[in-house]
């Protein structure tokens, strides 16, 4: 699997994959969670650098993931491309070459928790809230 950077051309195709994704792991959250995090993510993924991605066999992504400094901001795989391997190569790569050693995971999201934990990151700390003051309490993990 070969690792590229996101170009702005990529970002619907990007958010795709993150409302995709969101809707097969986040099962916690209600459809009006969903619709306010959209324009907000929206918007991200045509700002926010770098992006990493991996592209299936036409150039279109598939999985990606933002890092800023030590943290891994974002990881999502196309829920129909899930169990591949690119979600674990694109954190080894964060891991390996880019210094990552942290990552925030949604508490009942445990499928995520049980993928970062099995690639050496542990439970650090844990926020009541998620980043918009919302009921969704995100663990702090850390390598």
């Amino acid at each position: 699997m070969q690792i590229s950077l996101a170009e702005a051309a990529d970002a619907p195709r990007l958010f795709e994959v993150w409302e995709a994704s969101v809707r097969a792991t986040h099962h916690f959250l209600p459809e009006h969670a969903i619709a306010k995090l959209a324009p907000i993510v929206r918007e991200l993924l045509h700002t926010f650098t770098p992006i990493h991605c991996i592209r299936d066999a036409s150039g279109l992504p598939y999985a990606f993931m933002g890092t800023s400094g030590s943290m891994l901001e974002m990881l999502f795989v196309d829920p129909a491309r899930r169990g591949n391997g690119a979600g674990r190569v694109l954190v080894v790569h964060a891991i390996e070459r880019l210094g990552v050693t942290e990552v925030d995971v949604n508490e009942d999201n445990a499928q995520a928790l049980g993928f970062y934990e099995h690639l050496g990151f542990r439970r650090h700390a844990r926020s009541p809230v998620d980043a918009f003051g919302d009921p969704y309490p995100i663990l702090h993990l850390k390598r």
